[in-house]
């Protein structure tokens, strides 16, 4: 089942219950999935890859506004945007663990000879396309720096 067939039965469960939470969550995903859908150039339909990236920008989006409110004191707005990555992070695959990552990007390391942090960017162009949809771009780079120090 698509990702939009999965959005629109999970907003009418979320209707159905009064799930505040969740049907905010959920339009903005769908919100979103609808302007790819209709931006130029975007074709038919959208691949898996693109519907998961969608996903991922909605997750960073919030975890970028927590981080704002948190210090702007604003831990009323930090939690409604916290309870909304929680419900859009169940639509994505799920997330590797510290030593998961740790591991593969060792892996990555090791294939590619890399010996010196001055090639850091040829591990992160490999890890981030191997590790599309498992794993953050900010926690791949913060293993990457600390393996390769």
């Amino acid at each position: 089942m698509s990702l939009e067939l999965t959005i629109n039965e999970q907003l009418k469960k979320a209707m159905l219950a009064k799930d505040e939470i969740g049907l905010r969550s959920i339009r903005a995903i769908k919100a979103a999935i609808l302007l790819a859908k209709t931006a130029e150039g975007a074709g038919d339909g959208l691949s898996e890859d693109t519907e998961m990236k969608i996903l991922q920008k909605l997750v960073k989006q919030r975890k970028d506004s927590i981080e704002i409110f948190q210090a702007q004191g604003r831990a009323d707005l930090a939690q409604k945007e916290l309870e909304e990555v929680d419900v859009i992070e169940k639509f994505l695959p799920k997330q590797m663990d510290e030593a998961e990552l740790k591991e593969a990007v060792a892996a990555i390391i090791k294939d590619l000879g890399i010996t010196s942090m001055a090639q850091l960017g040829q591990v992160m162009g490999a890890a981030t396309k191997q590790l599309a949809g498992k794993a953050d771009g900010k926690a791949i780079s913060a293993v990457v720096k600390q393996l390769l120090a």
